[in-house]
C-alpha cells in the first residue's frame, strides 16, 4: 500500500504548496452512479503530482470503490485522502482515521420512530415507480429514496426528471424536518433519487477536520452546491475555495485551467 503512495511526492513537498483538491463523486468525478472515465483517472494522476487530492462522498466506501476503483485499483491508493459518508469513514494515504456512528449518536429508541415514519410516508406516496431499499442504513447516516435504491439507471433518470417537477424529495424533507424537529438532524438532497439524513454538523464539512491543519488552500469541486444540496455546506465553508460543476467534463476543464494540466 505504501509503495503506491510513494510514487508521488510527499504531501508537504508537492509543487503547488499547502494545497489540496477535494472532490464530490457523483456528477463531479463520475456520472451519477456510473464509473469514472479513463480520461478523468489520467488527469487525477497528473494532478496528484502537483497537489494533494481527495474525495468527499456521501455514499459508503463500497460504492465509491465501485465507481472509482476500476480495473481492480484500490480507491484508497488512488487518492491521498478518502472520505466516505462525508468523512465518517476516512483514510489518509491508505491509513484509516477515527470513525463515528449514526446509530450510536441517535440511539435505537429514537431511530425506530424515524424509520417507521419514513416507511409509512413512502408507502402512501403516489409516484410512477417504486422498487426496493427505501432506507439504506450506513455508518454515519441513513439514505432515504422514495423510488428505492434498487431502481435501474433508466428508472433513476426518470425519477430525477419527475422529482424536478413534483419536488417529491423536497416535500418529504420538509415534513421530516417538522415532525422530528427535536432530533438535531440535517436533511441533504443529493444524487438523482435520494436524500441523506445525518446529525447536524456531519455534512461534508466533517471531513475538513482531517485536512485543515495541513493545507492552507483547500479547493472543493461539487455539483450540488445550491442550498439544500449535499455539497452546499462544504462549498460555502470559509475554509474552502468552492467550484461548482455540472458534470465530470466541467471538473476536468476547471482543473486544466487552474493547474496547467
Amino acid at each position: 500500500m505504501a509503495s503506491v503512495h510513494a510514487q508521488y511526492p510527499p504531501l508537504n513537498d508537492r509543487p503547488v504548496k499547502d494545497t489540496i483538491c477535494l472532490f464530490d463523486v457523483d456528477g463531479t468525478l463520475t456520472p451519477a452512479r456510473r464509473t469514472v472515465s479513463p480520461e478523468m483517472l489520467e488527469l487525477l494522476r497528473e494532478l496528484r503530482k502537483k497537489v494533494a487530492i481527495g474525495f468527499v462522498g456521501g455514499s459508503d466506501l463500497v460504492k465509491q470503490q465501485e465507481q472509482l476503483g476500476v480495473n481492480g485499483a484500490n480507491v484508497i491508493d488512488m487518492f491521498d485522502f478518502c472520505f466516505a459518508e462525508n468523512g465518517l469513514t476516512a483514510y489518509r494515504q491508505g491509513t484509516a482515521l477515527a470513525s463515528n456512528s449514526f446509530i450510536t449518536w441517535l440511539g435505537e429508541d429514537r431511530y425506530k420512530p424515524l424509520a417507521n415514519f419514513i416507511l409509512h410516508y413512502i408507502a402512501d406516496l403516489d409516484i410512477p415507480v417504486k422498487r426496493g431499499t427505501f432506507i439504506e442504513f450506513r455508518n454515519g447516516m441513513i439514505n432515504v429514496s422514495p423510488v428505492g435504491r434498487n431502481a435501474s439507471i433508466q428508472e433513476r433518470n426518470e425519477f430525477e426528471a419527475y422529482d424536478k417537477i413534483h419536488k417529491v424529495r423536497e416535500a418529504m424533507v420538509n415534513t421530516l424536518r417538522e415532525k422530528f424537529a427535536d432530533y438535531g438532524l440535517t436533511y441533504s438532497i443529493g444524487g438523482q433519487i435520494s436524500f441523506d439524513v445525518f446529525p447536524t454538523g456531519w455534512d461534508k464539512t466533517y471531513a475538513l477536520q482531517h485536512v485543515e491543519k495541513d493545507f492552507k488552500t483547500i479547493h472543493f469541486f461539487g455539483d450540488k452546491t445550491y442550498e439544500g444540496g449535499n455539497d452546499y455546506e462544504i462549498f460555502e465553508d470559509s475554509r474552502t475555495i468552492g467550484h461548482t460543476v455540472t458534470k465530470p467534463e466541467d471538473t476536468m476543464e476547471e482543473l486544466k485551467k487552474l493547474f496547467d494540466l
